[in-house]
């Protein structure tokens, strides 16, 4: 019997009919919902299903976009990038002649779909970064993609690596104008029981100072604001809301500390752990020199991040919270009052959101 390739494995469970039932209907529902008119990078916003998204979603693309309504497409690994590129959804939103969708793959987050003609979901890509792949998709819906759709997705693609590049009139004309959107629902925050109180860090015993050595640096007015941390022995569960995943800028922390030491990665840890303890839906990413770090263990290096040296970091999820409450935390933890993290068991989370 020959063998025609489909894997028909997953059907053979009864989890996995069930799982290949409801993405079907799934499927068949974003069909139903885009019809002529509607965008694909709009429907998937609003749903913000994790089930239509990533891999799943390129199968979207590829059977609705190209196979059924037979969109042009033009791919490209970003040469250069532009640095902004919510702010091209002004221009892209001037034309109304066709629809467009760009599918932008990602290194951290995976392939992220979105309408260009709108900027909160352009925002939602993050920083582009150079060599990787940005395909753009340019249609009319239901009707047949003609030669204006090829021109649409060859300018878009270079609009994204920073060129000045301007439309034609026939981009502006049509009936493909940007549509207000209903964001995706999601689920009330639930207020932690009343428990046992935390227990506070207990203070380091002061220490003499030998006669003639100069006194230790005084802490910046930032990090002084910053309340004592508690511990706890674990955190109350999240339930993770549905919506669109994004993913913040890059923010840089400064090393305040003679050098990034053993002590300054451990009290990252411990604050990357408790944030990660309060939003478990919410990955944070950190960067040192343009690339990223796996393991902040590898930031320990004596001589390569000094004081004054920028370590970069990003929160990618959905409802995106206190992250300039972590941006003060870390900038503490990389100055010389990490020792403020390292309170308490070893095994526990600290209470700091």
């Amino acid at each position: 019997m020959a063998n025609d390739g489909t894997n028909l494995e997953i059907l053979s469970t009864r989890s996995g009919f069930n799982s290949a039932v409801r993405q079907i209907k799934k499927t068949i529902g974003v069909v139903d919902a885009i019809g002529n008119t509607k965008n694909l990078g709009d429907t998937l916003f609003e749903l913000g299903d994790e089930d239509l998204s990533g891999e799943r979603a390129a199968l979207l693309l590829r059977m609705i976009l190209v196979d059924k309504m037979g969109y042009r497409t033009v791919s490209s690994n970003l040469k250069s990038v532009v640095a902004e590129p919510s702010a091209l959804a002004g221009e892209f939103s001037k034309w109304k002649g066709v629809d467009l969708i760009v599918a932008y793959h990602h290194p951290e987050m995976g392939l992220l779909v979105a309408n260009p003609k709108n900027a909160e979901e352009l925002s939602g890509l993050g920083q582009l970064r150079k060599r990787e792949l940005l395909v753009v998709y340019a249609g009319k819906g239901g009707a047949p993609a003609d030669e204006t759709c090829s021109t649409a997705a060859e300018i878009a693609a270079s609009l994204f690596e920073g060129a000045k590049v301007k439309a034609p009139p026939a981009l502006l004309r049509g009936n493909f104008a940007v549509k207000k959107l209903k964001k995706a629902a999601e689920a009330p925050e639930k207020a932690p029981k009343r428990g046992r109180k935390a227990v506070k860090a207990p203070k380091a015993p002061a220490r003499g100072r030998a006669r003639g050595r100069p006194r230790p640096p005084a802490p910046a007015p930032e990090a002084q604001r910053i309340a004592a941390p508690v511990v706890t022995a674990s955190a109350p569960p999240v339930t993770a809301p549905k919506g669109p995943v994004k993913m913040t800028p890059r923010y840089a922390v400064v090393v305040q500390n003679e050098l990034f030491h053993n002590g300054n990665v451990e009290a990252w840890k411990r604050i990357v752990a408790s944030y990660k303890a309060k939003y478990p839906q919410l990955e944070v990413f950190i960067y040192y020199d343009g690339e990223r770090i796996l393991d902040i263990n590898s930031l320990f290096k004596w001589g390569k991040v000094k004081h004054g040296s920028a370590i970069e970091f990003a929160v990618a999820g959905n409802d995106i919270k206190d992250v300039a409450k972590l941006q003060r935390y870390l900038a503490q933890g990389a100055s010389n009052m990490f020792e403020a993290f390292l309170h308490g068991p070893v095994n526990n989370v600290l209470k700091l959101f």
